[in-house]
C-alpha cells in the first residue's frame, strides 16, 4: 500500500474534511472499490454533479489506500490567495485555459511519476444530474502516460452543495453518498481517444444509473433528481442553454472590462 509523508498541507486538509464528513454523519457507500490502484499512475475521470465532488473522491481514496489525488484545477482558483496557497501545497494541477498544453504536460508529467490525477472531463458541474458529452483529455493523458483510466461515479454529493441551489445544513445532514469506481480503461498506443471517450461517457452513466437505482433517499419531485427520473432538476437541454447563457453573460463582462486602445 503506498502512503504519503512530508505532505502536511495535504495532510492537514484531509484531516479537516474528514471532520468536516463527520460532522455532517455523511453516509457512504463504495462499489468497486478494489478497482482503486494501490500503486502506480492513473486517470481518475469522475463524474460532477457537485462542488465537493473532489474532496468526497480523495476522502475515499485516502480511506481506503491513503493514496493522495492531483486535481486539475482552474487558474481562478489557483489565484484566491488562501484557496490558491492550498492548491499548490497540495500539488494539485494549475489549469490555464489560455495556455493548456502546460497543464497537459504537468499531468502526464505526474501519472509517468506514478501519481493519481484527477479530471473531470465534462469539464465543470452539470446541473442536469446527468453525464454529458466529455472532452477527450483524460483519453489522451492516458495514453500518453501509458496509464489506465479509472471511471469514477458520485452520486449524493451535489446534495452538499452544486450549481443554482444553495442546501441548507438540515438538507446536506446524513446525506447518503454513493461512490462505483469502475474497472479500469486500458488506452492502447493505437486506441483513438475519442473512441476512449465515447467509451468512457457510456461506462460512467452506467455507474450513475446504478447508484441511482440503488440510492436509498426517494427523489420523486426532488431538485437533487434528474427529471428522467421523475426530478425537478433541468433536462440536458435546458442545463445546456442556461450554462450557455452564462457563459455568455461571463464573455460580455470579461470584454466590458477590458481597457480598450
Amino acid at each position: 500500500m503506498r502512503t504519503r509523508s512530508g505532505e502536511p498541507i495535504y495532510s492537514t486538509a484531509i484531516t479537516a474534511g474528514r471532520a468536516i464528513f463527520g460532522a455532517f454523519r455523511l453516509r457512504p457507500s463504495v462499489t468497486g472499490l478494489t478497482n482503486l490502484p494501490d500503486a502506480g499512475g492513473a486517470v481518475l475521470a469522475i463524474t460532477h454533479f457537485g462542488y465537493a465532488d473532489f474532496a468526497l473522491v480523495e476522502w475515499m481514496t485516502w480511506r481506503k489506500n491513503r493514496r493522495h489525488i492531483r486535481f486539475m484545477a482552474k487558474k481562478g482558483a489557483f489565484d484566491k490567495p488562501v484557496v490558491g496557497w492550498l492548491l499548490r501545497g497540495m500539488r494539485h494541477i494549475n489549469v490555464d485555459m489560455t495556455a493548456g498544453a502546460q497543464a497537459y504536460a504537468d499531468a502526464v508529467r505526474a501519472l509517468g511519476a506514478g501519481e493519481l490525477v484527477g479530471v473531470f472531463p465534462e469539464g465543470g458541474v452539470n446541473a442536469s444530474f446527468t453525464v454529458r458529452d466529455l472532452k477527450t483529455g483524460a483519453a489522451r493523458m492516458a495514453k500518453e502516460a501509458r496509464v489506465p483510466i479509472v471511471p469514477i461515479a458520485v452520486w449524493g454529493g451535489h446534495r452538499l452543495l452544486t450549481k443554482n441551489h444553495k442546501p441548507s445544513l438540515g438538507e446536506a445532514y446524513r446525506t447518503p453518498v454513493s461512490f462505483a469506481v469502475g474497472t479500469p480503461i486500458t488506452v492502447g498506443a493505437d486506441d483513438d481517444p475519442q473512441k476512449v471517450t465515447d467509451r468512457l461517457h457510456g461506462v460512467l452513466q452506467g455507474l450513475v444509473d446504478g447508484l441511482q437505482a440503488r440510492y436509498p433517499d426517494p427523489g420523486a419531485g426532488r431538485w437533487w433528481q434528474p427529471a428522467h427520473l421523475g426530478g425537478t432538476a433541468p433536462t440536458p437541454a435546458e442545463a445546456a442553454a442556461t450554462e450557455a447563457e452564462r457563459q455568455r453573460r461571463k464573455a460580455a463582462a470579461r470584454a466590458a472590462a477590458t481597457p480598450t486602445a
